[in-house]
């Protein structure tokens, strides 16, 4: 795995909390950003402070395991790291492909959370192709380690994730391809949300449906997606968060 320039990433960072801010992804202090600069180390965007108007010497390095490491950049004197720094971590330690990683609180997404619908998997064909299947994991209070708990069975396939009544997990390798994942699920909630209000979603056919996974990220998904079942796609996502629960114990 290679890793870019820790300056240009502290940049990309920047932009990229500035983007998602001005399409209203975030509002003030919500959402954070991560990406690896090494091995063992990542950059990441500090708590309390709007990622629409951040610098790149405000950015923080920590190790795999949480720990804040030093850094010469005098903006980053006082700040911690996101409260959610721990789920961040934990999609690092369950995929060694993720180079990044972005939460967000995008409007539309959190809507269909709250109104207790799923982002359906079997409508869209450039997000079956390109996301695959788009979870919903359970609700549980924000910034604790109940949030790493929450993600962990999750993230181990899936590279977007609702995070219920809270917002979105992506992840990518790298900031450009988490992002544009990020969009592509809010985009895709608008999406549905506008059917719904208007009449009855048409679902793509099972067969065209399976060609497309076969052909994209669901492929990767199948472990957990089992082809071979005669449900519908919703009904299969169900299935994986009913057994990711009963492991949690919950």
């Amino acid at each position: 795995m290679s890793f870019v320039n820790e300056h240009q990433l502290r940049q990309e960072i920047v932009e990229i909390g500035r983007r998602m801010w001005e399409k209203g992804f975030l509002a003030a202090a919500d959402g954070n950003l991560s990406a690896r600069i090494g091995p063992d180390r990542l950059l990441i965007t500090p708590s309390g402070l709007s990622k629409g108007f951040l610098s790149p010497d405000q950015i923080l390095r920590v190790s795999l395991d949480g720990a804040v490491l030093a850094s010469n950049h005098p903006g980053a004197r006082g700040l911690k790291p996101s409260s959610e720094m721990m789920m961040h971590l934990e999609a690092y330690k369950q995929r060694a492909d993720v180079s990044a990683v972005i939460h967000a609180h995008p409007p539309l997404a959190i809507a269909l959370t709250v109104a207790g619908l799923p982002l359906d998997a079997d409508v869209l064909p450039e997000v079956i192709y390109s996301v695959g299947i788009i979870p919903t994991a359970p609700y549980v209070t924000p910034g604790t380690p109940d949030g790493q708990r929450a993600v962990s069975e999750l993230v181990k396939v899936h590279d977007a994730i609702l995070l219920d009544h809270h917002g979105t997990l992506t992840v990518g390798a790298s900031l450009t391809e988490a992002y544009m994942r990020l969009e592509r699920v809010e985009h895709s909630a608008a999406i549905l949300l506008a059917a719904r209000q208007v009449g009855e979603l048409k679902r793509l056919p099972r067969a065209e449906f399976e060609k497309l996974c076969a052909l994209g990220v669901c492929a990767r998904q199948n472990g957990l997606h089992a082809a071979a079942s005669e449900e519908l796609p919703e009904a299969l996502v169900q299935q994986v968060v009913t057994a990711v629960l009963k492991q949690m114990g919950h």
